[in-house]
């Protein structure tokens, strides 16, 4: 069988004067139709990152990622299976609009009128979807640490286990895709190996790392359902602030405090090292978890 084209893009946004919302749509004159911005996967790229490079590249605005939309999936005008991933994204930044060869036109709309424009029922569907959402308030990157080692084979203290090469590498592959959600804050449990799970992306972005106790596996004698309450209390406390942050946990916390925000206990949250999740919320409502990987393991 042909493996599909891998493409990403977004429902780009931001506010009317109104009080609405504008969202963005592309004019291709190669197919003289009128659609979502989006755009091929480069070899090894992540597909945030493509959405977030489409964007800017399509419409000549910076994106950044809020929740994940059901993606399309279709076959192109030449019949090769296509999908698309999308995330809404608020605007950020305007890089200037140049008409080219590839898009050279950009309409800003209500959700209303691009559905009624777009020329695929695929992208009015996706137009729709994100119309059923809340308005976002609040976006975290939560993190489980980077590969560390094991703790058997680690004489010390356990809070001092270092990230080992792969650990490393991890944390570079996560740092590009964690800057793109533009956060604020960076916030790491206390163990040694949270924070410097977080050092690639702070030197990124040219921000301190926050040692949060809150976000620390349980202490001995400490149940786990207390502790998943408190870490599930922070994440619901940062999103109160309606700011954008980037945390680092651990993973006996990210499962159970997942658990605790979402009230469904049968879904899987169990989150491998030197993953995460991108977690949208309306007030203190999460409404969106989609698991995030370093642009290596994408």
């Amino acid at each position: 069988m042909t493996a599909p084209v891998r493409a990403a893009g977004g429902v780009v946004w931001r506010p009317a004067a109104d009080g609405d919302v504008l969202v963005c749509l592309v004019h291709r004159p190669r197919y003289d139709d009128w659609s979502l911005p989006k755009g091929k996967l480069e070899p090894g790229e992540h597909p945030l990152l493509a959405a977030v490079r489409e964007v800017a590249e399509e419409a000549g605005v910076y994106g950044v990622p809020q929740v994940r939309l059901p993606g399309t999936s279709y076959r192109t005008r030449d019949g090769q299976p296509k999908v698309v991933d999308y995330w809404s994204m608020r605007v950020a930044g305007n890089g200037g609009f140049q008409p080219g060869t590839e898009v050279d036109g950009v309409r800003w709309l209500t959700v209303h009128d691009a559905v009624e424009l777009v020329n695929y029922p695929h992208d009015a569907r996706v137009l729709r979807d994100f119309a059923a959402l809340p308005p976002v308030t609040a976006v975290l990157g939560l993190v489980r640490h980077a590969h560390a080692g094991k703790r058997a084979t680690w004489s010390g203290p356990d809070t001092a286990r270092p990230l080992d090469a792969v650990g490393w590498a991890q944390a570079r592959s996560l740092a590009p895709v964690l800057a793109v959600l533009r956060p604020g804050r960076l916030l790491s449990a206390s163990a040694r190996r949270c924070v410097q799970t977080l050092d690639p992306v702070a030197e990124l972005l040219d921000l301190p790392i926050e040692v949060d106790s809150r976000l620390d596996e349980p202490e001995p004698g400490q149940h786990p359902d207390e502790n998943a309450l408190v870490a599930a209390a922070r994440l619901v406390e940062l999103a109160a602030e309606q700011a954008t942050a980037v945390l680092c946990s651990q993973g006996k916390v990210i499962p159970d405090a997942l658990a605790r925000l979402v009230g469904d206990g049968r879904r899987d949250h169990a989150t491998d090292k030197g993953t995460g999740w991108l977690l949208a919320f309306a007030g203190d409502r999460l409404i969106g978890a989609d698991r995030l990987a370093g642009a290596a393991e994408a």
